[in-house]
């Protein structure tokens, strides 16, 4: 089976008009163990979980995760990672930046690299086509970012925020039982969990086209950021002196 989870925070005007598309998508590949998609509605605004509802209304593979507070991201990620039941479990953004089609390209990776247990989306890949680019402040600050992230923490890890990635079953899930950051900077960690972890990490191109509606502010979120780079690394090694990876050995 196929998992997708999709996090959401007042998300009521344009979720529900792309949860139709994924299904149809999804029904187009025709999977033999079929596909789960979980919808992690952090508390919000508007009518998000409503909407959602009603527009997966008779779907019995969607779940929407109603979560009574708003921590952020991060959280809500984790808690529908940690509900998945697939082989193969994705996390996507809602305003589907990244083409459905990738879906099929990831699976076919995993089907052929048996060592690979984690695919990120890369859109620095020289393969990658990139439809509408982000505006020039969010730009230099990603490209910033990424710089210091490469030389402080991931080095060789050439796009860490990119909202498509997917996972094996066992590495999901020891990833996930000990992610702890909730906010934007979870990427991170779980990449960083997943190195330290032993498990093996690929970088894909994706097409991509910027959602200018994105709830990332650059500045604000930005700097909140750059002050986690220098958390991440210690949060990861207190976090596997807790729960090293003895302790849940990933299933291959």
């Amino acid at each position: 089976m196929l998992s997708i989870v999709i996090p959401a925070y007042n998300e009521e005007h344009r979720l529900p008009g792309n949860l139709p598309l994924l299904l149809a998508h999804l029904d187009a590949m025709r999977l033999a163990e079929g596909f789960e998609v979980i919808v992690v509605v952090e508390k919000s605004t508007d009518r998000t979980v409503e909407a959602c509802r009603a527009a997966v209304s008779g779907r019995s593979e969607v779940q929407i995760v109603a979560n009574e507070v708003k921590r952020g991201k991060g959280y809500a990620v984790r808690c529908g990672m940690l509900r998945a039941a697939g082989e193969f479990v994705f996390f996507m953004d809602a305003d589907l930046s990244t083409p459905l089609a990738s879906i099929e390209a990831f699976c076919a990776h995993f089907a052929a690299h048996p060592e690979h247990q984690v695919l990120i989306g890369n859109r620095r890949h020289p393969k990658s086509v990139i439809g509408v680019r982000q505006g020039f402040l969010r730009r230099k600050l990603s490209d910033a970012f990424n710089l210091v992230v490469q030389a402080l923490i991931l080095p060789g890890c050439a796009d860490t925020q990119c909202g498509f990635k997917a996972f094996r079953r066992g590495a999901a899930q020891a990833i996930f039982s000990r992610q702890k950051l909730d906010g934007f900077s979870f990427d991170l960690e779980i990449l960083l969990l997943a190195r330290r972890l032993g498990l093996g990490i690929q970088d894909l191109p994706v097409d991509w086209c910027d959602e200018p509606a994105s709830t990332l502010r650059p500045l604000r979120d930005g700097a909140k950021m750059l002050a986690d780079i220098f958390k991440v690394r210690a949060l990861v090694h207190r976090t596997l002196a807790e729960q090293p990876a003895s302790a849940a050995p990933v299933p291959r």
